[in-house]
């Protein structure tokens, strides 16, 4: 194994996370139109098959917790690349819905085992006073998978056997990556790390809450994800290979989505989630109303990009401060919580756009997505952690952003955060 710096293992980091997030998972809507066309998939089907990666992401990522304990990172990385590796390559054979399906669902297993994976590894590796910034740089790889699948379409928009053929080869560099460089390390716990206290009913009420909210984000950004490009060739009449553009704008607008949701812990969280909330449905409306145009198509790709990214990063800095001491199950809730909410989404657009068609199925998401954009007000925005006593009046936290939160991830018996100086001493 070669050992990596902090920067280096972001940048490793973010490659696989570009392999498992961007090009196993939400690389799929892109090629939506070719692949329904070749396999003669209607778009409930297409639905169906949508919600299978999300589906198997929840499941591989109830079990990731304990295979990184039990297998420790490096093997982990391996099984997650190897699952991505064979889904993808079962896409690029497809001859029917089913054996599509059975691809996709393998790869979500991919998904739902990379971030524990590196999770573990960054443990390891990495300072803790360094954990918010590699943190942004690994989460930014969703984006940048997005951007480099879209010069396949761009170019080989009717081969997508063929690319997906490349993205499983991109995975099994991946393989060989993890092994030569991330270690056989379990998750590291501190020594001067006190236990997870139980969780007490206010942290309930928020967790339940952040849940309730990342769910409907999942719910509302189905549409977009999974038929986006087939409404502008569908409905708008746009060239197959100017969908590609859609994604590269997600991509380019997503990699602000860290900055944005760094800003809002600094400020207001309701307020932000409301904006971000309302800028999700405003870009589902816009693609619904105008999508033979490509400029306004673009527009409103770069709009959901930006939403997206910014709540689901959002999302983590919550579970993370909410749970701190829990670092399997904070940063991990939400993200689940998010994929469920696509999961169910995906088969109902599928069914409203069968029924009712693009326009009137996306129309009908973005009013939900108005409507929970209203309830933002009572979104958990007050942080606490722990105290002594459960029932005691929460602390103020004055220190706010990514790296507040990871700092607080881990505190000693009195509640105070773990030292960087005195965690790198035990790893001594």
């Amino acid at each position: 194994m070669r050992t990596l710096s902090s920067m280096g293992f972001a940048l490793f980091g973010a490659g696989l996370i570009a392999i498992s997030f961007g090009l196993a998972r939400f690389a799929f809507g892109l090629f939506v139109p070719a692949i329904s066309t070749d396999l003669d998939l209607t778009p409930y089907r297409i639905g169906i098959i949508g919600a299978l990666p999300l589906i198997s992401f929840v499941l591989a990522t109830l079990v990731a917790p304990l295979a990184a304990d039990r297998l420790g990172a490096r093997v982990l990385a391996i099984l997650s690349s190897c699952f991505g590796a064979g889904g993808l390559a079962l896409i690029s054979l497809a001859s029917d819905a089913i054996s599509l399906g059975i691809g996709v669902f393998i790869c979500g297993i991919c998904t739902g085992l990379m971030m524990p994976a590196l999770t573990t590894a960054m443990q390891a590796l990495v300072s803790r006073t360094m954990h918010g910034r590699v943190s942004s740089i690994m989460n930014a790889g969703t984006s940048i998978g997005i951007i480099v699948a879209v010069p396949t379409v761009v170019f080989l928009s009717d081969a997508w056997r063929f690319t997906y053929a490349m993205f499983a080869v991109l995975a099994g560099i991946g393989i060989v990556a993890a092994w030569y460089f991330i270690p056989s390390v379990s998750r590291v716990m501190p020594a001067n790390a006190a236990p997870p206290p139980p969780i007490n009913r206010q942290q309930w009420s928020r967790l339940i809450r952040l849940t309730l909210f990342a769910f409907a984000m999942g719910f509302v950004a189905a549409p977009y994800w999974l038929f986006a490009p087939d409404l502008a060739v569908t409905l708008g009449a746009l060239p197959a290979g100017h969908t590609g553009w859609l994604w590269f704008a997600v991509g380019i607008a997503g990699l602000g989505g860290a900055m944005v949701s760094d800003l809002a812990d600094r400020n207001n969280p309701p307020i932000t989630q409301a904006l971000m909330l309302m800028m999700l449905a405003s870009s589902l409306a816009l693609l619904a109303a105008s999508p033979g145009q490509l400029g306004l198509a673009i527009f409103s790709a770069l709009v959901f990009g930006l939403a997206y990214m910014s709540l689901t990063g959002l999302y983590l800095m919550t579970g993370i401060r909410l749970l701190p001491g829990r670092l399997s199950m904070g940063p991990v809730l939400p993200f689940m919580a998010v994929a469920l909410g696509q999961a169910v989404g995906s088969p109902v657009i599928g069914a409203l756009v069968d029924g009712l068609g693009y326009a009137d199925g996306f129309a009908i998401f973005a009013m939900i997505g108005i409507l929970v954009a209203m309830l933002s007000p009572i979104y958990p925005g007050h942080i606490d952690y722990w105290t002594e006593d459960a029932e005691e009046e929460p602390q103020q936290v004055e220190d706010t952003g990514i790296q507040a939160a990871y700092d607080h991830q881990l505190v000693d018996e009195n509640g105070e955060p773990v030292e960087p100086v005195a965690e790198e001493d035990e790893a001594t």
